[in-house]
């Protein structure tokens, strides 16, 4: 029998087949057009990204095997700045950077008043008396320890030489001191509430409003009672 010519999509650990007996599979069949010695993509998205394997089999054997990479380009969307509206100085705190589009995988940068943040704070004398490490790939910016000087507006920024770069919107991060004595106020007056509470049982305890005595009707009126045989006229009535 002539050899037969078979199509194969591999994505990490899938395998998929779709063309196989002359035919393409779904979901291609409308997007492939199949020649003897190529496929050709009417369109393709980010999704066919991938590796496909074309092989030529007769008689129940592999005859030859050719691959080929396709990368689907995106340029990336506007990425999200995940950034804390206020931070406690000295703390560790994490900025993140996300952007989902984007094909191959973007590549992050971060803004301070719309200043390019370094990789290394010590090589910029705006940014020495910063302590924070900046992964491009991961799109992290970690404060380890925040300090006074870090409050600010900040904005980040994905590229992956695919279109023009997209910066986010700027999020203001305002450093601060611990609030010592707004957490003593706090406590004192919740000890305060309290203290009130349990005045407010021992109270009620003391004037009986919470007594355990029998239920009844301590107002019901009793019913007269006469001795066996006596009976007492109390009313008169005419039919």
């Amino acid at each position: 029998s002539p050899p037969r010519i078979e199509w194969k999509f591999q994505k990490g650990s899938s395998l998929v087949l779709f063309y196989y007996g002359g035919q393409l599979t779904e979901p291609y069949k409308d997007r492939i057009r199949f020649f003897p010695h190529s496929i050709s993509f009417l369109k393709v998205t980010r999704a066919d990204t991938g590796k496909y394997i074309c092989e030529v089999v007769g008689d129940g054997s592999k005859i030859a095997k050719s691959e080929v990479n396709l990368i689907v380009q995106v340029p990336p969307s506007k990425p999200v700045a995940h950034v804390p509206t206020s931070a406690t100085i000295g703390s560790r705190i994490v900025l993140r950077c996300t952007e989902t589009d984007g094909s191959p995988p973007p590549t992050f940068r971060w803004y301070k008043d719309g200043m390019l943040l370094p990789t290394d704070p010590k090589s910029s004398p705006s940014f020495r008396n910063s302590s924070y490490s900046l992964d491009p790939a991961t799109g992290e910016l970690i404060f380890q320890p925040l300090g006074s000087y870090d409050s600010g507006d900040y904005s980040c920024e994905a590229t992956n030489n695919v279109g023009s770069a997209q910066r986010s919107d700027a999020i203001r991060m305002e450093a601060s001191e611990v609030n010592v004595g707004g957490i003593v106020a706090a406590v004192v007056v919740l000890l305060m509430v309290l203290a009130l509470v349990a005045f407010g049982v021992w109270f009620a305890y003391s004037r009986g409003f919470f007594s355990t005595g029998p239920v009844g009707c301590p107002h019901s009126p009793v019913p007269p009672m006469f001795p066996q045989g006596e009976f007492k006229q109390t009313s008169s009535f005419l039919v």
